[in-house]
């Protein structure tokens, strides 16, 4: 056990890592149990047996130009085809999770191009998370259920770590370490179920209401992309198919990029005079 310990550089990165596994492996089991109730498959990123040993496996999905991204878990009918995409993401400092949310943006728009049987993404965040990184992934479709940081502290007190440090308080860090460390399987099992818990009615209704074959599909808006020779690009968005032909069957198309938008003064970065 001693070796373990002396092993780890940063002990609050570490407990944060285990605090994250333990909910993704809850997660996992619930969405295992719903996607067993309505015959279909929750594919998941993990860790596989091999002659050599253990080795992680990725859950690698390509976009439209073969890029791969290493997503967490999908929901798949019995035909194998991707219906949702899940993300599950603990951070402890803010500072961090602007990058984090862009990943997500970025790599569910491009996976969602690719594969047009996906109806949703839903990413379960833990920790801290600012407003406009949510606001970010909120105004690219993807659906958030949020597990507040002072939460997690709750659970870990109930358990005797204070999980509730400053960033250099590394002595308070490495104790919460080593009592992770101490507690049992069941009890790290269950932080991690609690922490689900918080959101699980919620995010099974969701769901439920995202593999209901019974809702009839309708066409929600229809979206034209525009990219002129020179690289310019203009989008455009239809509440109605009429509206978007009559749109389209205009004479003079191009003349959309004769009016481009502005930057303000307020947009543009401060000089060094300033």
């Amino acid at each position: 056990m001693l070796e373990k310990y002396m092993s780890v550089e940063n002990f609050g990165s570490a407990i944060g890592e285990a605090i994250g596994a333990s909910m993704e492996k809850a997660l996992e089991e619930n969405l295992i149990e719903i996607a067993d109730l309505y015959g279909c498959h929750y594919l998941t990123s993990g860790v596989r047996n091999t002659k050599s040993g253990t080795k992680a496996k990725k859950l690698l999905m390509s976009d439209n130009y073969g890029n791969e991204y290493d997503i967490d878990g999908v929901f798949a009918n019995e035909k194998m085809q991707p219906l949702i995409l899940f993300e599950s993401k603990y951070i402890r400092y803010k500072k961090h999770n602007r990058d984090k949310a862009s990943w997500i943006c970025n790599a569910h728009s491009a996976v969602r191009r690719r594969y047009h049987s996906i109806r949703s993404s839903i990413a379960v965040l833990a920790g801290s998370w600012s407003g406009s990184s949510q606001a970010m992934m909120r105004s690219n479709d993807i659906n958030l259920f949020f597990i507040p940081f002072e939460f997690i502290c709750t659970l870990l007190l109930e358990v005797g770590i204070e999980f509730c440090w400053g960033e250099k308080e590394k002595i308070k860090a490495r104790d919460a370490w080593y009592k992770y460390n101490n507690l049992t399987y069941e009890q790290r099992a269950l932080i991690g179920r609690k922490m689900v818990g918080l959101i699980e009615e919620q995010l099974i209704l969701l769901i439920e209401n995202i593999l209901n074959e019974s809702i009839e599909r309708q066409i929600k808006k229809i979206v034209v992309e525009i990219v002129s020779s020179l690289g310019e690009v203009k989008v455009f968005e239809f509440n109605t198919i009429e509206n978007a032909l009559e749109f389209l069957e205009q004479d003079n198309l191009k003349n959309v990029f004769l009016i481009t938008d502005s930057l303000s003064l307020f947009d543009l970065p401060p000089t060094f005079d300033e």
